[in-house]
């Protein structure tokens, strides 16, 4: 029997986002004073210390900033994903997130690719933000 994947466990800080996640909406944090999106949440702005963030919806549209394949799994409940593509996705708005790739070929995977993200459910409450290749115009 394959062991169970670690699940999201959210905080007082991150519960508005996975209770958006569970509506299949992106949300982040934007500061009050400067302006900055930030992302993960957090209980205060890491640029100007301003403790009144606001929480926005994205558009959920972005580029991918990096990424790696994975060809050995981290533990025995990925086995059965390998290969796999985890990203660093630069989100329009101005916030970055770490999150799969769910597209057809790891190979094909390129930094620049627009991508959108959708929310894959689980064995939790709480579903995943994945990033889904955007076809090209």
């Amino acid at each position: 029997m394959t062991p169970a994947k670690p699940l999201p466990k959210p905080t007082a800080e991150t519960l508005p986002f996975w209770q958006a996640a569970a509506q299949g909406k992106l949300f982040f944090q934007r500061c009050t004073t400067c302006a900055r999106a930030q992302f993960p949440p957090a209980n205060h702005c890491p640029a100007c210390g301003n403790r009144a963030l606001q929480w926005q919806e994205s558009a959920a549209n972005g580029s991918i900033h990096s990424h790696t394949t994975v060809h050995r799994a981290p533990t025995a409940a990925f086995k059965d994903d390998v290969p796999y593509v985890i990203a660093l996705i630069d989100l329009d708005e101005g916030f970055r997130m770490m999150m799969n790739w769910r597209g057809s070929d790891p190979a094909s995977v390129r930094i620049g690719d627009r991508v959108r993200v959708v929310f894959e459910a689980n064995a939790s409450p709480w579903p995943l933000p994945q990033a889904v290749p955007v076809p090209a115009q």
